[in-house]
């Protein structure tokens, strides 16, 4: 009894210095056997095995008749099962990426209004939708353009101005 409660702290430990150390046994196997160790023996994984074998061992153990043997099998399969749930919730938490972040060029081919009027070669005010926002941006543009017109960005010339022209229709 005192050997499987012992693995069960010892996975709780482990669990919590893998929280500390993350990716130490990634990098130490990287790559080998063609990236069967990517994850599937990361330090939690190894914890919520060798935790549940402990007390899934110790808890048959200590609550039926069965011995040692059964207690031992008892506790690999729920060992498995929890290495086996960890690592599935891992990757898919790893897979939980946002989208990339909007730049200055993403806004070429937009259109957007003129919200202060822009004189020929100077520069005025345009509201375009980046990332879903509404941003407003300095705009310069070869023609005079009025408030209001619709334009088109025809390049990026910073984060926070463009080179705009009227939509024509």
């Amino acid at each position: 009894m005192t050997l499987f409660l012992g693995l069960g702290i010892a996975g709780i430990a482990l669990l919590v210095l893998s929280l500390i150390f993350d990716g130490i046994l990634e990098g130490l196997f990287g790559g080998a056997l063609g990236g069967f160790f990517d994850g599937l023996l990361s330090l939690p994984v190894i914890a919520g095995f060798l935790s549940m074998l402990g007390f899934g061992g110790a808890i048959v153990l200590g609550t039926t008749g069965l011995g040692t043997v059964a207690a031992i099998v008892a506790g690999g399969l729920a060992g498995i099962v929890a290495a086996l749930l960890t690592w599935k919730f891992s990757r898919v938490l790893m897979r939980d990426q946002t989208d990339a972040t909007p730049r200055g060029d993403d806004l070429v081919g937009t259109s957007g209004s003129v919200v202060t009027a822009i004189p020929a070669d100077g520069y005025g005010e345009v509201l375009l939708r980046l990332g879903g926002q509404t941003v407003k941006f300095a705009a310069k543009s070869s023609t005079p353009v009025e408030r209001g017109t619709e334009i088109w960005v025809e390049a990026a010339l910073s984060t926070t101005s463009v080179v705009v022209r009227p939509v024509e229709r």
